[in-house]
């Protein structure tokens, strides 16, 4: 279970468990997992389409994941989260692959031809917004430095061994439009970002299930 006391990056010290151990695992097994993975993208007839693109990439440590943190512009809904690169599908995309990578050649000049196409998810519908979300996974080799348009303020690479870090998985205060909620969240090592929530969170914990089998089992409380 999450430590209410270890939430912040302050905490480093009194929680070790927020420097996780190296995850074993490699783009090869990330690879051949979802190769057995049966994703379902079933028709939503009255839902808006869009598609990201979730690119890793082998770090010093262990797999990397990309995320983006988006610019704060009025009327979009995704203001200033965290997520992954992509947007709408679009009536010239063919489908949704194309649209995911179209999406990170315009938001951060990343062109994911130049990366191993490797699998997809399971689509994920909106809670809060009449909208399907098509994910596809890219293990990419040396790639940057990144160029922003401007719906991305910042873009980062985050050890797949933090995103599976106990300490890292909370319930977090979290706003959408005037509300606010209280909603499970991933604290990410960088500092001065939100918490990652909601159809991202959610493509997270099912990439992490699918591949949790690589994973070192919980430490015992």
């Amino acid at each position: 279970m999450p430590n209410p006391d270890c939430r912040a990056e302050s905490d480093h010290e009194s929680c070790p468990s927020l420097h996780p151990s190296p995850v074993q695992v490699t783009l090869a097994d990330i690879e051949r997992d979802l190769a057995g993975h049966m994703p379902e993208h079933p028709a939503t007839p009255g839902l808006n389409h869009a598609a990201v693109a979730l690119v890793i990439r082998e770090g010093t440590d262990g797999p990397e994941v990309l995320f983006i943190e988006r610019a704060s512009r009025p009327g979009d809904p995704w203001s200033g989260d965290l997520g992954f690169p992509g947007g709408k599908v679009e009536a010239g995309d063919d489908g949704p692959r194309e649209a995911a990578e179209r999406e990170a050649r315009e938001e951060l000049d990343l062109d994911l031809g130049q990366a191993r196409y490797i699998g997809r998810l399971t689509d994920i519908v909106g809670a809060h917004l009449p909208v399907r979300v098509s994910c596809f996974v890219y293990g990419a080799g040396p790639i940057g430095p990144f160029s922003f348009s401007d719906e991305v303020r910042d873009a980062f690479w985050v050890p797949l061994a933090e995103l599976v870090a106990p300490t890292r998985h909370i319930i977090a205060p979290v706003r959408f439009g005037a509300d606010t909620f209280e909603r499970p969240s991933i604290r990410l090592p960088a500092a001065g970002k939100p918490v990652l929530w909601g159809i991202t969170y959610r493509l997270v914990m099912q990439f992490l299930e699918i591949v949790g089998s690589h994973f070192p089992p919980p430490p015992v409380s």
